[in-house]
């Protein structure tokens, strides 16, 4: 071991064989589309300041590299938003954990989600904020799995559309487990 305090050592990699999550989507290509996505962004929303509204706690991940590939001026705010309550499976019932800290009204905000399924969710939250009468309201979604949708609703950016699985990593979890594999990987039990 060096006595040199700015001497680093690499950690071995982390390890994610527990048997029960394929990788669908690789960390190469999450890091690609994230970067692309922001820069669709910027050029749609030109040089205005952006207020980022991340949903928790899965988005916290996406958001994080969003804002870096969006440059600009960016304002981070989060809401609190529960639909599955531990499960698999969504509830159908929305609620409000956490509401914003700041007002948005004259702002240009975009809600940034990690998983758009049944649409509840992201359709609730857009009459929730439009409510709120920001300057535009646009929406970013790192999945998409139209195969689950109840609610006619789209975001207006998408990563990838996935097929109807159960998908975990980038800030996905189950039962608050797996939110920090670095890629999309599809859950089997």
């Amino acid at each position: 071991m060096s006595d040199d305090p700015t001497a680093t050592t690499s950690p071995p990699p982390p390890r994610y064989d527990d048997g029960h999550v394929q990788v669908l989507i690789s960390q190469e290509r999450v890091a690609a589309r994230v970067a692309a996505m922001g820069a669709e962004i910027r050029a749609e929303l030109g040089d205005v300041p952006i207020t980022c509204i991340g949903v928790l706690k899965g988005s916290f991940i996406f958001m994080a590299d969003l804002v870096r590939a969006l440059g600009g001026q960016v304002r981070c705010e989060f809401l609190g938003v529960s639909s599955y309550h531990g499960g698999t499976r969504s509830t159908g019932v929305v609620r409000i954990t956490e509401d914003l800290r700041h007002p948005i009204e004259g702002h240009h905000c975009l809600i940034v989600e990690d998983i758009v399924d049944t649409g509840l969710t992201l359709d609730y939250l857009h009459h929730f904020l439009a409510g709120r009468k920001p300057a535009s309201l646009r929406t970013v979604a790192l999945l998409d799995k139209p195969g689950r949708r109840e609610v006619d609703v789209k975001a207006d950016h998408v990563g990838f559309t996935i097929p109807d699985e159960f998908v975990v990593g980038y800030g996905l979890d189950l039962g608050e487990l797996y939110r920090n594999l670095p890629f999309i990987g599809v859950y089997s039990p």
